[in-house]
């Protein structure tokens, strides 16, 4: 996270799995308050996707009860470009500049930015971000 502030914002990223096992999962976050509340968009390079949030350090998907598959997402070690726009209470997110979901949630109004990564059973996952752009809707 930079430690800045936004409310409303258009935010974007290319990512690159460069190591790991594919069971992983990497992508962006919005309205960031603290460790334990924030929205997250990742997705996996196994072609899976969740929208979610940490609410007083309680993680939950939204609109969805798992992780879904997409063949919008490149698999393995190719760069996939995500997108969030964040606004109002709308959260929409593209992969590959085709929108793969739209959600309404009101629980964080602003906050900071930053980039999320991680793995589901086998550590390792190397992600490479680049392009990373924040900007006003």
């Amino acid at each position: 996270m930079p430690g800045l502030h936004f409310t409303d914002i258009h935010l974007e990223v290319d990512a690159t799995k460069i190591g790991g096992p594919d069971d992983n999962h990497y992508g962006v976050v919005c309205r960031y308050q603290d460790q334990g509340n924030f929205y997250f968009y990742e997705i996996g390079s196994d072609g899976y996707y969740a929208t979610g949030k940490f609410k007083d350090g309680q993680m939950s998907l939204i609109g969805m009860t798992q992780m879904q598959s997409s063949d919008l997402i490149l698999q393995g070690e190719n760069t996939n470009y995500l997108r969030a726009d964040c606004i109002g209470d709308m959260l929409t997110f593209y992969v590959n500049d085709k929108l793969i979901a739209t959600l309404k949630d009101s629980d964080f109004k602003d906050g900071d930015v930053g980039l999320i990564a991680g793995t589901l059973e086998s550590p390792g996952a190397d992600i490479l971000f680049d392009n990373f752009i924040v900007r006003s809707p």
